[in-house]
Parts: structure tokens; C-alpha cells; sequence
């Protein structure tokens, strides 16, 4: 992509997507509730304890809004009492690419940082 032949309309179409990424992925608690989800399906107490300094509250919110953006599913299993597990949909596995593109980027970007300091 020639970046330096972009003209508004068209650096505004290449935006678009990677918005509506952010969008969906913002804040502090959806990517690492994702990564916890990719070893596999958890109950929410698990998920609690391997994303660490999260409330039940905001678990439950996020939780709630991966799955209505189709990347968590909630699977009720007919047993008693009732258990609940989460796990990734097929769709927000495509991230495992973004996620360790990410975690490499964010290793040299503190390697660069702490040289720095």
C-alpha cells in the first residue's frame, strides 16, 4: 500500500476497519479474557483468576459484549447445578495473528523503551 499517494476518502476507507477492530477490542479486559480463552473453554471463576485485577462485574460485562459481538460463546450445560462455561468462537480465533503480532511488538517496543531510560 502507497501511503503516500492516500487521499482522504480513501485513508478514511482503510480507517474504517481497523476502527471498528478497536472498537470491539477496547479497553483493558477484552484481550487478555481472550487470551485466557484460547488454552480453552473456562467457567467464569476461572477466567476471573487468570485475568488478574478484574471484578466479577466487569467480567460479567465483557464477558457479555465479546458475546454479543460474536467472539465469546456461552454454553449452559444441562447438568445440576448448573455450570456455565465460555469459550472462543471460530470467528475470534482469526485474532491469535493480531494477538502475536501484538505480544511481539510490545517486546520490542519495551526493550526500545527500557534501553532508553
Amino acid at each position: 500500500m502507497d501511503n503516500l499517494h492516500l487521499d482522504h476518502s480513501e485513508c478514511k476507507a482503510i480507517l474504517r476497519p481497523v476502527r471498528d477492530a478497536l472498537d470491539i477490542l477496547n479497553g483493558k479486559w477484552k484481550l487478555p479474557i481472550i487470551v485466557a480463552l484460547t488454552f480453552g473453554e473456562k467457567r467464569f471463576g476461572e477466567i476471573a483468576k487468570e485475568v488478574n485485577g478484574i471484578t466479577d462485574r466487569m467480567l460479567s460485562k465483557e464477558l457479555r459484549d465479546l458475546e454479543l459481538n460474536g467472539l465469546v460463546t456461552r454454553i449452559v450445560h444441562d447438568t445440576y447445578p448448573v455450570k456455565v462455561t465460555y469459550s472462543l468462537t471460530p470467528h475470534s480465533q482469526s485474532l491469535n495473528e493480531v494477538i502475536e503480532a501484538l505480544r511481539k511488538w510490545g517486546e520490542i517496543h519495551r526493550k526500545n523503551i527500557l534501553q532508553n531510560a
